[in-house]
């Protein structure tokens, strides 16, 4: 058996990362004294703003964000590994981010990652989003390598991409993390069978954190983090959208027994058109 206790941290991110570390930072350490040994934030951990203009004149490059900064002191203080699930930055090129970053126990960051895929739709509710009119997307595929696991590391609207999953998972991630920040419409009729569509065809775990609630900024999040196993069970699921720590324990030889028992990742085969 190989055992690992998780921590999934539901926040409500306010406008600034000032605000939100002193808002995240308790839960952080609410989740290492619950003896969490690898910890995860949600999207948009450091500062969720909707107005260009604001977000322009707010956010900053990863080195100096005092919620970064923060998180990696956290981890050090409390000798844990932290998953930021995304921390909204500038890039030295002037363009902006949607950027995943897995800290080490010692603070530093092992690996990053920036969301491959933008969130560009127009919602039967009214909604409109164009992620892509304020971030670069990301151009590579990111395994990182924890004490514990093989991590794949994903963020939000990249768990509708299966084949982002299926190579992760055929490199060798054994957890794929999918912090988040769904809007409640998609969220009510899509997150959870997504999550744990994403689990059993790669038979591995899935962890997804979650924003939730009304924001300062105006939006709404869905809320509803959750623990998948390889089989597809939910192991943990907050039914709010509240901010919140939830703990789940994972045994991590589920990976192999859940790939032997059904080995989709071997038996998929090349084919022609259509």
């Amino acid at each position: 058996m190989r055992p690992l206790r998780v921590a999934l941290i539901q926040t409500r991110t306010p406008a600034s990362q000032g605000a939100a570390l002193e808002h995240t930072a308790p839960l952080i350490e609410k989740a290492a004294a619950g003896g969490a040994q690898f910890i995860l934030t949600p999207e948009g951990s450091n500062l969720l703003q909707r107005s260009k203009r604001q977000f322009a004149e707010t956010a900053v490059e990863a080195e100096h964000d005092v919620f970064v900064q923060g998180v990696r002191n956290l981890a050090k203080d409390k000798g844990v590994t932290v998953l930021i699930g995304s921390a909204l930055v500038k890039r030295p090129d002037g363009l902006y981010a949607n950027r995943s970053m897995l800290v080490l126990p010692d603070g530093q960051i092992a690996a990053t990652y920036d969301k491959i895929h933008m969130f560009n739709v127009d919602l039967p509710t009214g909604e409109t989003h164009r992620e892509s009119a304020l971030y670069a997307p990301g151009e590579r595929a990111v395994l990182a390598d924890a004490a514990f696991a093989k991590v794949g590391l994903t963020i939000c609207y990249d768990v509708r991409f299966p084949h982002l999953y299926r190579a992760l998972s055929r490199a060798g991630a054994e957890i794929l993390t999918v912090p988040a920040a769904f809007t409640v419409p998609t969220g009510q009729a899509h997150w959870l069978t997504l999550l744990r569509a994403r689990a059993i065809e790669n038979g591995a775990f899935v962890l997804a954190p979650a924003q939730g609630g009304a924001h300062e900024d105006g939006r709404s999040t869905f809320g509803r983090s959750v623990a998948i196993a390889p089989w597809g069970e939910v192991l943990a699921l907050a039914d709010h959208d509240a901010p919140d720590v939830l703990f789940a324990d994972l045994d991590l030889d589920a990976v192999a027994k859940a790939r032997a028992a059904v080995p989709n990742l071997i038996n998929g085969r090349e084919f022609a058109g259509p």
